[in-house]
């Protein structure tokens, strides 16, 4: 199965290899990014102040507001995970339920197909 990444994924994926201080081509191997999919984050990132491009080492670096980022991500990561394991808990249960009162409704449906008198 595909697990594909949305938005906050990829920039909480970028600002983690930014936070080693990294050069574009870093970035792009490491958050496993194509060039034009990384240009257009880059620029919303450094544009909201997350990351900030240095011209004399060609590399960039995370803000503070970057590592703020990075920290809620981190919880709200936690969060949605526990959120889907609770939801698929859920779900199995539910399943169960399901199929008791499919087996239930198979054995009054043979009960009410034979020649036998039902007691009661």
């Amino acid at each position: 199965m595909v697990n594909y990444r949305d938005r906050l994924d990829i920039i909480a994926d970028i600002l983690v290899v930014v936070s080693r201080e990294a050069k574009k081509t870093q970035i792009m191997y490491q958050a496993n990014l194509s060039y034009k999919v990384l240009q257009r984050y880059l620029n919303e990132i450094a544009g909201a102040a997350l990351i900030r491009f240095e011209d004399d080492q060609q590399i960039y670096r995370l803000t503070g507001k970057g590592q703020n980022y990075l920290d809620a991500y981190k919880e709200y990561a936690r969060c949605s995970k526990n959120m889907e394991k609770r939801l698929n808990d859920f779900t199995a249960k539910q399943k169960i339920l399901q199929e008791l009162c499919l087996a239930q409704s198979d054995f009054s449906n043979q009960q009410f197909q034979t020649d036998e008198p039902i007691e009661t």
